[in-house]
């Protein structure tokens, strides 16, 4: 367990052997963030500290547009040591609890729906519910975030059944509306749109592994040097 001292030092120094292990929480923003996140350092009073992404959801928090927390590393807190939570969190991750009720989930795992209940609240500070839904809305940002598909096919692969649902989710966990994420993220997709127009699907593969947000709010005579840096460094050109 790591204390807060040690949060503290890790998010200061941004240090990136942390990414992952625990989430900075800022209490006058509303949001939270990784610690290696490039934001401005908040004032130690200003922070709390949780294991999991998921549990700084349910505590009210919204994920940083950012640093993205949602992208953070896997680690450790969110798999747990125990061998029925890490079952249990596969079915889940796989829409184990999507597709029957907690109790049925629990005779599944074999033990009692108050123990599966125990065991979440002790391992990672919330319900299973409360993880499986976070887990739903976590996967649906990040497709807003890296594809371009309707919002209404990102419900659907999220395990949705109606649009309406799905923005009542995200209002609940992120504050925000899907809508105002993709907004966030026009110009990014623009950008890959325009990459793809200018070499082909050589240079669409280039951007999606890594420069999703290289020329955001930059001017077109920016964004073409960088598309010249691109190919050269690709061997494009």
């Amino acid at each position: 367990m790591l204390t807060p001292d040690t949060c503290h030092k890790a998010r200061l120094a941004r240090d990136a052997r942390f990414d992952g292990l625990f989430f900075t929480a800022v209490k006058s923003t509303g949001i939270f963030c990784r610690p290696i996140c490039p934001a401005k350092a908040p004032a130690e009073h200003q922070v709390c500290y949780y294991p999991t992404a998921a549990a700084a959801s349910a505590a009210g928090y919204r994920p940083c547009l950012r640093c993205r927390p949602d992208s953070a590393p896997g680690c450790a807190a969110w798999q747990g040591t125990n061998t029925t939570l890490q079952r249990a969190i596969r079915l889940i991750d796989a829409g184990g609890l999507q597709q029957q009720t907690q109790q049925q989930f629990a005779d599944r795992l074999g033990i009692s729906e108050r123990y599966l209940r125990k065991l979440f609240q002790q391992q990672l500070g919330l319900a299973p519910k409360q993880y499986a839904l976070t887990q739903q809305v976590l996967f649906a940002k990040k497709l807003l975030h890296e594809t371009a598909l309707p919002v209404s096919a990102i419900a659907f692969h999220a395990g949705f059944n109606s649009i309406r649902r799905f923005n009542d989710a995200f209002k609940q966990q992120l504050k925000l509306s899907p809508l105002d994420i993709r907004r966030h993220n026009k110009t990014a997709v623009d950008v890959l749109v325009t990459a793809r127009r200018w070499h082909g699907n050589r240079c669409w593969t280039f951007g999606v592994t890594g420069r999703w947000t290289v020329s955001i709010g930059l001017t077109n005579s920016v964004m073409a040097a960088v598309f010249v840096l691109c190919s050269n460094q690709a061997g494009l050109r």
